[in-house]
């Protein structure tokens, strides 16, 4: 029995039940307690701890139970060790696989490096270029390329900003005018009218300014009395008005009378000498051109040009100078010299009124010439001259050919030979160092540059590209007044003979 009991207790104690065994005592030992278990005199005796044993039946569920649950964790460690077996055969399979992909991609990546080669090959012995050859020669197509895609959005730039620029320039002007402006207006805008003493100031001025108002009303000129010691100044935009004005103070000042009512009576007689005095000129001018008879109208505007100025020069001397030009050019290219001569003569007639007249001058005189009866001929040549309209006669181009003589021989206008020279020179050097230029001509006093190019070596995408590099070249180099303008001319021919 108690071999039992022992085997139980071991099972209960291995599935985690207490228990608690008290032995019986052997019959021998029953009887009087040995000494050294005595207790002491007045202690008490210590309980025996109390036995106590689980029923057979409720130990043998418990191990059924454990039994059960350990052979559950068996079969579930079982199929965990099944599940990680399979996961490391597909392991190893995919590892197989991916070594024989990489082996098959170094192959294919051999073969096709070695393919490429045999191509290059190829290709080098049928185009007769070896790969560098070939690659310079797809560059220089990307350059020219990119050049014509620059060129493209050069003019497109340019367009964009021409028109920003129409109308910003008011603006830019209005401003500009009030500071730099002043001294060119006081050479061409001013008259000045000496006086014998400061005290005639105070008789022109008159009481309470009623003289100097009754000057400017009648003459339309500005009187300008100031600190200037011995001085009147005469400002205003019109020359005419301006020495019809200058000549009646000098009539007040020599008669001594100065008073609205003698001021009234000598700007009459002034505006009637300045009136026969252009007359004269014009019938002058007319003579010294030779250009025979003209309407007395339009004789009357050539002398109004003598009081007019362009860049130092005066228009009408410059008429005059021209007509003299185009009529010995006609006759050396066969045109006709007296329509050469005549356009010329009248060709800056348009100036003489042109702050009554809206429009360019030329195409103003030419309305001018055909009302008083001008031929159709010189009315074209004249409206030509400054490109205003197309060119459809010889003598409109000699017409312009002379004005540009004209103008830009040294000493006519207010520039210096040296300048001038050095300008030139300097144009048509900027213009002949680039690629593809046969000829350079500056014109017009270096206002213009006509640069010719080869059209085998230039096209139209490159001409517009070279005018745009030689006017930037032209602003960084060089200084003049005004602006140059840039015309690249690529001409085209086809030429075949019929035989």
């Amino acid at each position: 029995m108690e071999i039992v009991l022992a085997a139980v207790v071991a099972a209960l104690v291995a599935g985690g039940v207490a228990v608690a065994v008290r032995r019986p005592r052997h019959p021998a030992a029953v009887g009087p307690t040995a000494p050294s278990e005595a207790p002491a005199p007045g202690e008490a005796r210590a309980p025996a701890p109390a036995v106590v044993v689980a029923p057979p039946g409720d130990v043998e569920l418990e191990l059924r139970e454990r039994r059960k649950e350990l052979a559950r964790l068996e079969e579930r460690l079982l199929s965990k060790e099944q599940s990680l077996d399979t996961r490391l055969e597909e392991l190893a399979r995919r590892e197989r696989t991916l070594e024989d992909r990489t082996r098959n991609l170094d192959r294919e990546l051999e073969r096709l490096k070695a393919a490429k080669q045999e191509q290059i090959r190829e290709l080098e012995r049928i185009g007769g270029l070896s790969a560098g050859q070939a690659r310079q020669i797809l560059m220089r197509e990307l350059e020219d390329t990119v050049r014509h895609d620059c060129a493209r959005v050069i003019r497109q730039i340019e367009e964009e900003t021409r028109r920003e620029a129409d109308r910003r320039a008011r603006n830019i002007l209005a401003t500009t005018m009030q500071r730099v402006a002043g001294g060119h207006a006081a050479e061409t805008t001013v008259s000045v009218v000496e006086l014998q003493s400061d005290d005639l100031k105070g008789r022109i001025i008159g009481r309470e300014g009623r003289n100097i108002r009754a000057l400017e009303t009648l003459t339309g000129i500005d009187f300008i009395i100031d600190d200037t010691p011995g001085a009147v100044l005469l400002s205003g935009f019109d020359g005419v008005r301006r020495e019809v004005a200058r000549l009646t103070l000098e009539k007040l000042l020599q008669d001594g009378r100065i008073h609205p009512a003698r001021i009234e009576e000598a700007y009459y007689q002034a505006r009637s000498e300045i009136d026969n005095h252009i007359a004269e000129v014009g019938e002058q001018a007319v003579f010294e051109a030779g250009v025979g008879a003209v309407h007395p109208e339009i004789s009357k505007l050539l002398g109004r040009l003598h009081y007019r100025t362009s860049y130092g020069q005066n228009v009408l001397a410059h008429s005059i100078e021209c007509a003299h030009l185009a009529a010995m050019i006609a006759d050396e290219l066969g045109a006709s010299a007296k329509t050469a001569r005549r356009a010329a003569l009248l060709h800056d007639i348009g100036k003489a009124v042109s702050h009554e007249v809206e429009g360019p001058h030329a195409l103003v005189g030419g309305d001018i010439a055909r009302r008083h009866k001008e031929s159709e001929a010189v009315a074209h040549a004249m409206e030509a001259h400054h490109n205003d309209v197309d060119m459809q006669t010889v003598e409109a181009v000699i017409v312009q050919v002379a004005d540009s003589l004209s103008g830009a021989r040294p000493g006519a206008r207010g520039e210096s030979l040296e300048q001038y020279v050095k300008r030139l020179r300097g144009l048509e050097e900027i213009a002949m160092r680039h690629a593809g230029v046969q000829k350079v001509h500056a014109m017009q006093a270096g206002r213009e540059v006509r640069v010719i190019v080869s059209p085998e070596d230039v096209d139209d995408d490159t001409a517009a590209l070279l005018s745009h590099k030689i006017a930037r070249d032209v602003e960084r180099e060089l200084e003049y007044p005004g602006q140059i303008k840039v015309t690249v001319i690529r001409e085209s021919r086809a030429v075949d003979y019929a035989k």
